[in-house]
């Protein structure tokens, strides 16, 4: 559940709920996330209430169709379609600040009122969670990953809230035609196939006394091979306090291995 229906309920401790068929229930708040905008609401009821399965976002590809659940402008039961326009929509590519974030970008119809609804594969399975739309432009609109979701709501039963591990680097993928315009650059520039370039440290980050440089090429981490942020993202996972060996690759190919301690993110982060 999206938290922008929440604003104004004080310590979002209620909420109406009502169902497609028109019943209405008091729903209570037990935990909310709003640096990611989710909610969880638990409703009591005494009959069977209707359940929609969870699909895969990681499954799915730019061209996929989908399906869009909500009620947009307070027009209720609306659906609209679409397809799947990129992936990975990174939050920085929408001007959004603070925490790193991806989006579902698809062409559904998206309005007032479909925030929180669900965005639907043809398989009939939940893969994102419909959250906005660019103003003044059709088909932008974007969806939080139902895998994220997903991880939000373990993060929620196993440490009542959600732990983000902060390093402090700038991280970038590296694919061929980046590495080879970074070479064309710098001789020095080191030699690889793939990794993650770290163009900045933050000045007295966990990253900065573990002794990683601006220029370097995270080629492991953790003792496993990465080639995208995303994987480094999914290593950490919530180890808050807890040492991580990472092998990097310098200029003239020098190799160093880096101990980094990551620490909980705050919102200034």
């Amino acid at each position: 559940m999206l938290l922008s229906t929440l604003k104004g309920r004080g310590q979002f401790q209620k909420v109406d709920v009502t169902l497609q068929d028109g019943r209405e229930y008091i729903g209570t708040v037990v935990n909310a996330d709003l640096r990611s905008d989710i909610a969880i609401v638990k409703i009591e009821a005494k009959t069977p209430l209707p359940a929609v399965k969870l699909g895969s976002s990681s499954k799915l590809r730019p061209g996929d169709w989908v399906v869009a659940v909500g009620c947009p402008l307070t027009l209720q039961n609306t659906v609209t379609a679409g397809i799947v326009s990129c992936v990975d929509r990174k939050s920085s590519d929408l001007g959004l600040g603070g925490m790193r974030r991806e989006y579902l970008q698809t062409d559904c119809a998206i309005n007032e009122g479909n925030s929180g609804g669900p965005l639907i594969n043809l398989d009939g399975e939940v893969v994102g969670i419909n959250i906005m739309k660019l103003l003044n432009a059709d088909g932008l609109s974007f969806a939080v990953p139902i895998d994220s979701a997903v991880k939000i709501i373990e993060h929620f039963k196993k440490n009542g809230r959600v732990v983000r591990p902060w390093l402090g680097l700038k991280m970038l993928d590296l694919n061929d035609m980046i590495i080879a315009q970074l070479k064309e650059r710098d001789a020095s520039f080191p030699d690889v196939s793939k990794g993650v370039l770290v163009p900045m440290v933050t000045p007295g980050s966990p990253a900065d006394r573990a002794g990683f440089r601006p220029g370097d090429v995270v080629i492991e981490f953790d003792g496993k091979p990465v080639g995208s942020v995303k994987e480094i993202i999914n290593i950490m996972g919530d180890k808050i306090g807890v040492p991580l060996k990472v092998l990097v690759k310098r200029a003239n190919n020098k190799f160093v291995t880096l101990t980094v301690v990551p620490e909980e993110a705050n919102p200034a982060h």
